[in-house]
């Protein structure tokens, strides 16, 4: 089957990584599928993207828009867990709602979509899974320690994952961004942005497209021999941490 045939769905593809990652693959062939809270999506979003609404909080939730997104274009064949939040704050300052929720969308949320997109995978022995971490899941940030566990839980679920369903064709990987020019580091002083910069050895912010090259290339058929493995699209910030 050629990757044109693929159905592809992002969460939280409706801005942003995601947006760029499900434009992406759209622009590769692959019908896509992306979920967004409301099940609407932004006035940039290309023709051609279909929108089903989803809270990766909510298991039912889940299931309903695979279940939505499968009758339109069939099984999940890709999975691109990107749906996430963040809420900064530091420890000592942090509430427990504000850990639990991060912890709960981010990596909760992966395991929920990844579950659910598993049943079909296993019945047709392919799939592709990348989940977007983050290189402050393994390096760490200030402020950042709901964010950092989310996002560092997502190497060992995709790992432990590998282990489990790697023998039938199904290859689980995590993308790891640095900072990526987005609405986020646009919105930064140009003081903050110069101290982030000077970190980077590449010198630059990446880009969105950065980001969603690494991901066509993992969930490409000539990748099915990668799998646990966390590819950083960080100008070499993290340094393979």
């Amino acid at each position: 089957m050629s990757e044109g045939s693929r159905h592809a769905l992002v969460t939280g593809g409706n801005r942003g990584i995601g947006l760029g990652v499900a434009t992406r693959l759209l622009a590769d062939g692959y019908d896509v599928t992306v979920t967004s809270r409301s099940g609407a999506l932004g006035e940039d979003a290309p023709a051609g993207l279909r929108v089903v609404a989803c809270d990766v909080t909510d298991a039912a939730s889940v299931d309903a828009a695979f279940t939505q997104a499968e009758a339109a274009a069939g099984p999940v064949e890709v999975l691109v867990a990107n749906a996430g939040i963040t809420s900064d704050q530091l420890l000592m300052r942090m509430s427990e709602d504000e850990f639990a929720s991060v912890v709960d969308t981010n990596l909760g949320g992966s395991w929920r979509v990844l579950k659910r997109a598993s049943k079909g995978m296993i019945r047709a022995r392919y799939g592709r899974v990348v989940l977007i971490g983050s290189v402050v899941g393994l390096y760490g940030g200030p402020g950042q320690a709901n964010y950092s566990a989310s996002k560092a839980g997502l190497v060992g679920l995709a790992r432990s994952v590998t282990r489990e369903l790697g023998g039938r064709g199904i290859t689980v990987n995590v993308v790891a961004p640095g900072f990526i020019d987005t609405d986020m580091t646009a919105a930064l002083d140009e003081a903050t942005s110069q101290r982030y910069l000077s970190a980077i050895p590449a010198g630059r912010f990446g880009a969105v497209d950065d980001v969603a090259a690494a991901v066509a290339f993992l969930v490409a058929e000539q990748a099915g021999y990668v799998s646990g493995a966390v590819v950083p699209v960080d100008g070499g910030l993290g340094m393979g941490h």
